[in-house]
């Protein structure tokens, strides 16, 4: 597709304009990474541009190629005649980044003896393979799967009691989705008892938990002392989503949405690419079955937090805190209230960062907007952003990360553990500890995997849709397996 050059359309330094066949694509990039877009990229663009009443679709700086869909896009339809593509929502159903902050400062985690023993702490309440089983039997997965957050027993939200110091149900995008659950009738009993072991687990790749200490940026130090973040402040940052539930939603629709397809005549180049018009039953069906995952992801990731905080807890004390900043997620679609009516709203690896008195924000964040939290890679910095009135322009869409340039197989062959080691500073001070016993079981997941982060947060700021608040450097990881 010749046509498909990333050098047409330009529109400012970092918001850009490219017109395909199948329509027009924005993408919010720096002239550099915009610039380095390769051709399937923009194929996947156009394929998804093709699907019928699409009304907006762009990518953030961190785009790579993804399943039918590349990993930063946000596509928008009606939501009365609009359709729904489990493509463009990603197999990782409801996957996204929690922060919990900590009363502790950078000072205490000091030494990386201390570290470490941090780490082997947190192992003990996180189940780090794929065979091991979450530590939550007692927990019902049908409460979970209707009811989010308010499905937990009491004794894991234990700031419940305290509405005064409260967070966890209400510092987060969602803690409940209401949908149709009679469709979890038809769910196997294999789905039910894969999901139930893995409440509460991490997954492999890129998910991870990370102990970071907090650096705020200058410009937005009211917005980050209203949020409660110091200086030097040791956080944490979670990311995984909805595990064996959220693929089970998948592998139950994917067939149904092939044949809707074949019965309506619709088809895209990519095989891989599907969808199906909202008002399809079997549409349906997938939107209630997506919303059960959504439930699930903010609740897994919960669940890690509570045995993170009795990691910390074993190390510092029962006086150890680990208040929750913001939960949010960035694999969905779901209907939002927009200036031109109500739209439908596709992310597949996008963050929604809202600006202050946007009437979606949680109570406890009206004022300023919410934490947008973006991870870097391994051995890199992550960044809490907060959403700026310009990012109306692109549904209040930013980069969920740094974004891939290289597949995980050309990692391992093209980046050395000399190299990974050197990038998490290892037999040094400063250096960043991980779990893995050794660093070559996750090279794949290396800084070198990754695009810039600095760059991905520059052209963020720079198209005007978030700006920074602090910036997190890393002092210890903890990757699972899948």
């Amino acid at each position: 597709m010749n046509n498909m050059t990333p050098q047409a359309g330009e529109m400012s330094r970092y918001k850009h304009e490219v017109a395909l066949p199948g329509g027009d694509l924005k993408v919010y990039a720096s002239e550099q990474l915009f610039g380095s877009l390769d051709y399937k990229v923009l194929e996947m663009a156009n394929n998804n541009l093709q699907i019928p009443g699409i009304e907006y679709m762009s990518y953030t700086p961190d785009v790579h190629v993804g399943v039918g869909t590349c990993i930063g896009t946000t596509a928008v339809w009606d939501a009365a005649t609009g359709y729904v593509s489990p493509s463009i929502v990603g197999s990782d159903i409801g996957c996204g980044m929690r922060v919990h902050l900590t009363n502790l400062h950078m000072d205490d985690l000091r030494e990386v003896k201390l570290r470490r023993k941090l780490v082997r702490a947190i192992e003990k309440y996180l189940p780090m393979e794929a065979q091991q089983r979450g530590h939550y039997s007692d927990i019902r997965l049908e409460n979970i799967v209707r009811k989010g957050l308010h499905g937990l027993p009491n004794k894991y939200v234990p700031d419940s009691y305290t509405p005064k110091k409260s967070s966890a149900l209400s510092h987060v995008e969602i803690s409940k989705l209401a949908f149709d659950d009679e469709i979890l009738n038809e769910l196997p009993d294999m789905a039910w008892h894969r999901g139930h072991r893995q409440l509460g687990t991490l997954g492999g790749g890129n998910h991870f938990v990370e102990i970071q200490a907090i650096e705020i940026a200058e410009e937005q130090r009211e917005v980050a002392e209203a949020w409660g973040l110091k200086d030097g402040q040791i956080a944490v940052m979670i990311h995984s989503g909805s595990r064996a539930w959220g693929g089970m939603v998948n592998q139950f629709c994917t067939p149904a949405f092939a044949k809707v397809m074949g019965q309506l005549g619709l088809g895209s180049a990519d095989p891989r690419l599907i969808y199906a018009p909202l008002a399809h039953p079997q549409a349906r069906r997938y939107v209630n079955l997506m919303y059960s995952a959504l439930n699930y992801a903010v609740v897994n990731r919960h669940l890690i937090a509570y045995g993170v905080r009795e990691g910390f807890r074993d190390v510092f004390g029962t006086k150890c805190e680990l208040r929750t900043l913001y939960d949010l997620m960035h694999n969905y679609a779901w209907e939002e209230e927009t200036s031109s009516g109500t739209k439908f709203v596709h992310r597949k690896g996008a963050t929604r960062a809202l600006p202050a008195d946007h009437a979606d924000n949680p109570k406890a964040y009206a004022a300023t907007g919410h934490p947008a939290l973006i991870p870097g890679s391994m051995g890199t910095a992550s960044y809490i952003m907060v959403g700026q009135p310009g990012g109306e322009e692109n549904y209040y869409s930013i980069c969920h990360g740094a974004g891939r340039i290289r597949s995980r197989s050309a990692t391992k062959r093209l980046v050395s553990v000399h190299e990974f080691s050197r990038s998490m500073k290892v037999g040094t001070a400063d250096e960043i500890v991980v779990n893995q016993h050794s660093l070559e079981s996750i090279i794949d997941e290396s800084p070198q995997a990754y695009k810039n982060v600095d760059e991905i947060i520059e052209s963020v700021t720079g198209a005007g849709l978030a700006a920074v608040v602090a910036k997190c450097k890393p002092l210890a990881a903890i990757k699972g397996t899948k």
